[in-house]
């Protein structure tokens, strides 16, 4: 075997296609680009993502398909009550000391009180909103649940 007898493999290697040179090339007149149109001129193909030609896209003919955000939504830090076990049984649960306990991170949001978990002694727990599951689940070890505005935190 010798180097300068070595060739690749039957059709591996492909002419690249020279358009735009006269039709004896077979790639003249439109250069392979069709007749007319946003795309068979330069840089026509350069269109954001479902861009329609100036048709009223799909994504706002059908706007039940996208969805939206409501900006006014109230974000709630949500605390379980299984984690309110770290409490004594009769103490007041406040927010600050939901904070200071490492429960919920800070004051930024309202907290809400959900019913995961169970809780075996009375505590009388102070938040901004509780789950009707919670509240039924706190009453029944003896405690008690009380909503406070958020006006009174600090922010």
């Amino acid at each position: 075997m010798m180097l300068e007898k070595l060739s690749p493999a039957p059709g591996a290697k492909k002419k690249s296609k020279r358009v735009g040179r006269g039709d004896g090339s077979g790639h003249g007149t439109y250069s392979g680009r069709g007749c007319k149109g946003q795309k068979s001129r330069s840089g026509g193909n350069k269109m954001r993502p479902g861009f329609e030609g100036g048709q009223l896209p799909l994504i706002k003919r059908l706007p039940q398909k996208r969805g939206f955000t409501n900006p006014f939504r109230t974000e709630y830090s949500t605390v379980n009550i299984d984690k309110l076990g770290i409490f004594e049984p009769g103490s007041e649960v406040t927010p600050e000391k939901l904070v200071a306990a490492g429960v919920v991170k800070s004051l930024q949001r309202p907290i809400k009180i959900l019913a995961a978990g169970e809780i075996s002694h009375p505590l009388v727990i102070k938040a901004n909103k509780f789950s009707a599951a919670a509240k039924a689940k706190i009453e029944a070890a003896g405690g008690k649940a009380e909503e406070v505005g958020h006006e009174s935190q600090a922010g």
